[in-house]
């Protein structure tokens, strides 16, 4: 594949991104803005608490296919190259965290991430998508389960012997989601973080 060809990608892969996809669908399911609701955040969790299970399950697929399709287009262009492969993961969800559409403010990254890696490392994703039905499950908060599984999967791709290129970006990107997270952590100490169908008994 041509440097050129490649660019190419990694735009195709930022703007796939950027899609923002919770304000669409809620706009369009709703007639209002997602931002202005909930939590304010644009990601499957307050889609879902706040526009029903029809919209958080369409932006929770469309987000995860913003982040598998690229990297997936990527690793069968050029399975030589998974650090092109990375790249194209990284600009999806570059693009899904800071949307040129919404002004540079996006999600948290984790549908996306999830696609990423369902991609790059299929074993250990589904190992950390049962860590976060387990954990959302014991704690009732969708906040504390995407922690969890941003923690477990380098963990995972590392126990199951995945390349290292591959465990490094998964505790990238599961650093990005911690980060992102701060302040559902706050409010977690505070007691006052959202439950998984709103605030919490």
């Amino acid at each position: 594949m041509t440097d050129f060809r490649a660019v190419g990608l990694l735009v195709f892969s930022y703007l796939a991104g950027g899609i923002p996809t919770g304000y669409l669908v809620v706009k369009r399911l709703k007639g209002y803005d997602i931002r202005t609701v909930g939590s304010g955040n644009p990601g499957t969790a307050n889609v879902y608490r706040n526009a029903g299970a029809l919209a958080g399950a369409i932006t929770l697929i469309v987000d995860a296919l913003k982040g598998y399709a690229p990297v997936h287009l990527g690793l069968r262009l050029c399975p030589e190259r998974p650090l092109l492969a990375i790249s194209l993961g990284a600009a999806a969800i570059v693009g899904h965290n800071w949307t040129p559409l919404l002004r540079f403010k996006g999600g948290k990254g984790v549908a996306t991430s999830a696609g990423v890696f369902a991609a790059l490392l299929p074993a250990p994703m589904g190992l950390t998508i049962a860590a976060f039905l387990i954990v959302v499950k014991l704690s009732g908060h969708i906040s504390v389960g995407s922690m969890a599984a941003a923690a477990v999967l380098p963990l995972a791709a590392a126990l199951l012997g995945s390349p290292g290129y591959f465990t490094g970006a998964a505790a990238a990107a599961g650093a990005l989601i911690l980060f992102k997270h701060i302040p559902n952590l706050k409010r977690l100490r505070q007691n006052k973080e959202l439950g998984i169908h709103g605030p919490s008994a």
